[in-house]
């Protein structure tokens, strides 16, 4: 069997010190391996975007281990946890979190550019996949000009642009009605599946967990299999 895409081995994560500390996470695990879809489950506040936080190398641990793609990142620098974000993750938040000013192209193209595709790539990649998220007429429309939707189908667009290994979504539809919510999530599981790539993916929502190919759960800071 392969090496797992992401593994997290017993990782704390707590905020201030002595008898004020706050502990969110008490001693992860969890393995995702490649084209594995899964679900993190929880209530509001129970941990699940500090998780998130933590296995994108947003956040540091305050103790255990994070490998991505077989590399250990717990002690890496800012710069070489930007380095591997850039070349291994994608993220998806509630907010689309798109640049106002550019069109839905230039906003997928951006990632690429920064990461040092030509224009004439980064345009192709934009162009294929926000085709494959039902936008081909939307292309040139600024954010301001699209539905909700629509904005976080560019957002999804956006967050696969440089062929990451692994995705990370935290509440990814949490910000649209449900039918749109059912929709959009369905684009991006096909999306993913399509494209062979790994998710991590945080939801309050059931029936979006069960379409994942698996459920863990946090409870009182630790994960559990549901």
């Amino acid at each position: 069997m392969s090496d797992p895409v992401l593994r997290l081995h017993n990782i704390k994560r707590w905020f201030g010190d002595g008898d004020k500390r706050l502990h969110v996470l008490k001693g992860v695990n969890l393995d995702i391996r490649a084209g594995e879809i899964v679900a993190l489950v929880g209530p509001s506040g129970s941990g699940k975007s500090t998780m998130l936080y933590v296995a994108g190398l947003l956040d540091q641990p305050s103790s255990g281990s994070i490998h991505l793609a077989n590399v250990a990142c717990e002690k890496m620098s800012e710069k070489e946890r930007t380095l591997m974000r850039r070349a291994y993750l994608g993220f998806v938040y509630q907010s689309h979190l798109l640049l106002p000013d550019f069109s839905a192209l230039e906003n997928v193209m951006m990632p690429q550019l920064i990461a040092g595709k030509s224009k004439k790539q980064a345009k192709e990649r934009a162009v294929f996949l926000l085709d494959k998220m039902g936008l081909k007429n939307r292309m040139a429309h600024r954010s301001g000009e699209l539905s909700g939707g629509e904005q976080q189908r560019v957002a999804i667009a956006r967050a696969l642009a440089n062929q990451p290994s692994l995705l990370l979504a935290d509440e990814p539809t949490g910000n649209l009605d449900p039918v749109t919510s059912e929709k959009v999530f369905t684009e991006l599981l096909m999306l993913v599946r399509e494209t062979g790539l790994s998710a991590l993916i945080a939801t309050h929502n059931p029936e979006l967990a069960a379409k994942m190919d698996r459920r863990v759960q946090l409870v009182n800071g630790l994960l559990e299999e549901v």
